[in-house]
Order: structure tokens, then C-alpha cells, then sequence
């Protein structure tokens, strides 16, 4: 008999204008793969006052919210590809709009997570609805991604009108526990009594641990559900100790309620996949005409004309590497956060230790990526002043796979990285990164065999050996080309397949059978060669 699953999603990239960042690309894979088990999923996100208007109206959802009668809808759209077994639904209602993240996400600086906690509270009570009318058909797992969705949880243990949702199973996955989703219990609009005024609530369960008077949504989901997921097996064990910032990142306070659930054995690190086959193959030696066709994009758009003079600025450099092209090419692409750069802001000396070391060797840094202002301010500050940093102020998927494609290293300094994509698509390509080693970049990228990793006790020996690690990177790339060939090539072999990942969550999530087809394909075997003679140590 097929089971059937519902993934409850902030994004979701199986569908057009539904991603901001690394769930989407989750959320589009896993049901593929489901579907190959001959079992039906379905998933489900908020509209955005968007995302409706090419899809089928099938059914009018009506609940309390707020104390109030409230009318949603629920629409069934098309995916990018039609997939036997995969139906895709999001739910439109007034209150529902579009945020200034991705047209995803709201950012409220005064008020952290007020409009998003509006949404997503409204959304998960629609989607209770929705599961309550069987609009989904009978339920046998609902897989749940990050704070957004917790409130389902909360509905289920103690909402009377959702009790049904209890013979369900609940899976909680979490992509990035430092976004948490804090919100007052009482007294503000944008608080868990102004959503749900009839229900009595539970302070002594549900608080947070810092902050008594609020509910922290996502250890919500820690607490109340029947698997919790993190996205690689080394951050399962970064969250279970205590944050030590900069120098660690760890549970970020919610450590103990890790713990306890690890204890319960509800705890699972399953890493993130990948895809091998059916992906868009960028075009080699397209990476300057790629770029040079965004910028010239951006400049069109009225809401980048503040960031006219830089674009043409980056597009003048672009142009002279076409003229005079570079020995080396190292990349970074992505969203211009703490966790993605903060080793840059931290100490702007490092980048300019890396550009010198390109400067030696001919070499440039391409940085791609939007985000935070004073991080995009550094950058632009950077770039004005070396000519070796290329910023790309901007966001372009045929750029992006381009710079996977045609650079010769790939850097990933995160802070801390639940799992991490980018580095999987590099490799994909045979380019070798170069990481910190944290999380999922340390279950991904292995040091001197497909790439290499830098890390350290404290700050300041992490950004010490950093630029020690890049040195000898660089200078192994010029001076031993078999050795580096090598790592080219294991990096391009590793395989990160959702087919074999997916057989985890079966056997340790859903705790159901896998019989996926053509599962065991004899793997090529490759000779290696020793590296232990190369020392990349300070």
C-alpha cells in the first residue's frame, strides 16, 4: 500500500518564485525521491499573494483565527516538472503577502519575526484545516521544515478542533537553527494569545528558555515532535553543546532540549543531497558574457538604479579579465550574511591577505551575492580598491553556474553551516573547496583528498590557518598539477545521492519501508594516490 506524505514549507523549489535559500532545494528533492517509492506527496506553502494566480482553486478553507471566522484557499499548482505521485498546493489569503526576502520573507528589525509569525501562524492553521478535511487524503507523515511550520505541532497537542492530527506522524527538520522564530506569549498583535485567544496556554512548556514571557518557535518543534531532523550528522553534534560566539557555534541555546530529544531518541543528523543526473549544465567559457548580461539586466531595473555606479564599475573589471584573463579563479556565492562571511567583517586584513596571495599568482576572487547592507558595503568598499575583487552585486542562476562551472576554487568560510549546498555543487563540477570545518562542510569536503578545510580553537588560530590553508591551496595548484588533478577528480567522484539519503529518512523519520528501484549500482573504482607528504599546517 503507498504511503502519503505532506511536506508543510516556507519555499519550495519545485515550483516557479519559490526559493530564498537551501530548503527550497530540499523541498523540490526529497518528494522526488519519495515518489520513486511509488508513495504520494503533497506540499504545501503559503501564496505569498502570488503564487496562486496559475493554479486551481479546490477548496475553500474556513476556521477561527485571532478569535475570528476566517475564509483561505486552497490551490493546486503546477510544478517546473510534472512528476507522477507529486501534487503541489499553496494557500492564499489577504493577510498572506509577499516579504522583502526572496518575496518570501519580511525583515522587521524593531520587531524580529512580528510579520512572519502573522503569516505563518495563519498558514499552519489553514494547513490544519486542510489536513482536518482531508483535503490530502489520509495522512501517514506530515514532514515539517524550520519554525515557520511548528505551529502545526502546537495545533495537534493542543488545539480540541485538531486532535485528529495525532495519528499522524510529525517529522521536524531543521535547516538553521539560529533563526528561531521568538514571539511574546501575550500583549502584542504579532503573540501566540492574538492568534489562538480560546486556547489556554502552557508557559511552563512552551517558553522559551531566555526569554520566559515569549514562545520560541522553534524549539516548538524540538519539543513536540516525533523526529527531529538536522541536516548533517556533524551539526547534530555542534547543537547539542552550548555557543561559544565567534569562536563556536553550537545550540544556540536550545542545546538542552536537543539533548533531551537526542536522550528520546528523536534526534537525527541525515545530510542534505545532491543531484547527479536531470541538472542544468552551464556552457564553458561563458562565464564573463553571463555576467556582463546580468549587470546589464540589473541596470534596467528601476530598484537597483542606487547601485548603478557600482555595477558599472564590477562590468569594467569584468570586461578587462575577458581582454586579459586570469591564472587562477577562486568563487563565493552566496546571501551576504554573519554566518556566510562574518570571518571577512571580523577582519577585513584576511580578504586582503587572500587577494595579495591571487595578486602573486595572477588570480581573482569572484564574490556573487546579495544581502546584508554592511556586509555588501565591505565588499563594495574592497572592490573599489583591488582590482582582484570581482563583486557581483546581484543574483543570477546562469552566473551561478557558471562560476560552479569555470572557477579553479570554491570558498566556503562559513561561520557554521547546517549542511550546505554550494559546496556539493561545486565538487559536482570537479572543482575542489576550500571550507571551514563545521557542520555539513566537514561531512562534505575532506582535507588534501576532495578539497581542503580550515579550523582552529579560536578565532583568531580559525583565521590564521585560513589563510595559511588558501596559501598552500593556491601554491599546490601551480606547483603540484598531479596532486591537484587528483583532488579535482575525488572531488567530482563523491556522491551525496538523495537516493541513498532519502532510504535514511524512510528507516529513521517515517519509519516506513523503502523499495526504491535500481537502488544498487556497482560503483566505479578509482586508484588514489598518497598525499600524506603535502603538510598544509601553519
Amino acid at each position: 500500500m503507498k504511503s502519503n506524505f505532506l511536506f508543510v514549507c516556507a519555499e519550495n523549489d519545485a515550483i516557479l518564485n519559490c526559493k530564498a535559500g537551501g530548503m527550497g532545494d530540499v523541498v523540490r528533492d526529497v518528494p522526488r525521491q519519495i515518489a520513486t517509492n511509488d508513495d504520494l506527496v503533497h506540499v504545501v506553502t503559503p501564496a505569498y499573494g502570488r503564487l496562486h494566480k496559475n493554479g486551481e482553486k479546490i477548496a475553500v478553507l474556513k476556521f477561527l483565527y485571532r478569535g475570528l471566522p476566517q475564509e483561505a484557499f486552497l490551490y493546486e499548482i503546477p510544478g517546473k516538472k510534472s512528476i507522477d505521485n507529486i501534487k503541489h498546493y499553496v494557500i492564499d489569503h489577504p493577510e498572506i503577502v509577499s516579504g522583502d526576502i526572496a518575496d518570501i520573507y519580511s525583515n522587521d528589525p524593531d520587531q524580529p519575526f512580528y510579520t512572519d509569525a502573522c503569516t505563518f501562524s495563519l498558514f499552519c492553521t489553514a494547513v490544519a484545516t486542510a489536513i482536518r478535511e482531508g483535503l490530502f487524503g489520509e495522512l501517514q507523515i506530515a514532514h515539517l521544515h524550520d519554525w515557520h511550520t511548528s505551529l502545526l505541532l502546537f495545533l495537534r497537542e493542543y488545539h480540541p478542533k485538531f486532535q485528529e492530527l495525532k495519528k499522524i506522524r510529525f517529522v521536524y527538520s531543521i535547516h538553521n537553527l539560529a533563526i528561531q522564530g521568538i514571539r511574546p506569549f501575550e500583549n502584542n498583535y504579532s503573540s501566540l494569545k492574538a492568534f489562538y485567544p480560546d486556547i489556554l496556554i502552557d508557559k511552563e512548556r512552551l517558553a522559551d528558555t531566555r526569554y520566559k514571557d515569549c514562545i520560541n518557535l522553534m524549539v516548538l518543534g524540538i519539543r513536540l515532535a516525533d523526529a527531529v531532523h538536522t541536516v548533517s550528522p556533524s551539526y547534530k553534534e555542534d547543537i547539542k553543546k552550548p555557543s561559544n560566539p565567534p569562536d563556536f557555534i553550537g545550540g544556540e541555546s536550545l542545546e538542552e532540549d536537543l539533548k533531551n530529544a537526542n536522550i528520546e531518541n528523536r534526534l537525527f543528523g541525515i545530510l542534505n543531497g545532491c543531484n547527479y543526473k536531470n541538472y542544468t549544465l552551464a556552457k564553458r567559457n561563458t562565464l564573463y558574457k553571463n555576467s556582463l548580461k546580468a549587470i546589464f539586466k540589473w541596470l534596467q531595473e528601476p530598484g537597483k538604479k542606487y547601485k548603478a555606479d557600482f555595477m558599472a564599475h564590477t562590468g569594467s573589471k569584468i570586461m578587462h579579465l575577458m581582454e586579459d584573463k586570469p591564472n587562477f579563479i577562486c568563487t563565493s556565492v552566496a546571501r551576504l550574511t554573519e554566518q556566510k562571511f562574518f570571518f571577512y567583517k571580523n577582519d577585513p586584513g584576511l580578504l586582503m591577505k587572500l587577494l595579495d596571495k591571487l595578486e602573486e599568482k595572477n588570480g581573482v576572487y569572484i564574490i556573487l551575492g546579495t544581502g546584508a547592507p554592511e556586509y555588501e558595503e565591505l565588499l563594495r568598499s574592497v572592490s573599489y580598491e583591488r582590482e582582484n575583487l570581482i563583486f557581483i552585486n546581484g543574483q543570477s542562476e546562469e552566473v551561478i553556474d557558471s562560476l560552479y562551472l569555470e572557477s579553479n576554487l570554491y570558498l566556503m568560510p562559513s561561520l557554521f553551516e547546517p549542511c550546505g549546498i554550494s559546496q556539493m555543487l561545486a565538487m559536482r563540477n570537479g572543482q575542489p573547496c576550500l571550507v571551514h570545518a563545521t557542520g555539513g562542510l566537514k561531512d562534505t569536503v575532506s582535507h588534501l583528498k576532495s578539497g581542503f578545510a580550515f579550523d582552529g580553537e579560536t578565532l583568531q588560530e580559525k583565521t590564521d590557518n585560513f589563510i595559511a590553508v588558501f596559501g598552500n591551496a593556491v601554491d599546490l595548484y601551480f606547483e603540484e598539477k598531479e596532486i591537484w588533478e587528483h583532488i579535482c577528480k575525488t572531488a567530482k567522484r563523491q556522491r551525496f545521492s538523495w537516493e541513498d539519503l532519502v532510504r535514511k529518512y524512510y528507516e529513521q523519520l517515517y519509519l516506513l519501508p523503502y523499495f526504491q528501484k535500481n537502488t544498487f549500482k556497482p560503483k566505479k573504482k578509482w586508484p588514489g594516490i598518497k598525499s600524506d607528504n603535502v603538510i598544509f599546517d601553519k
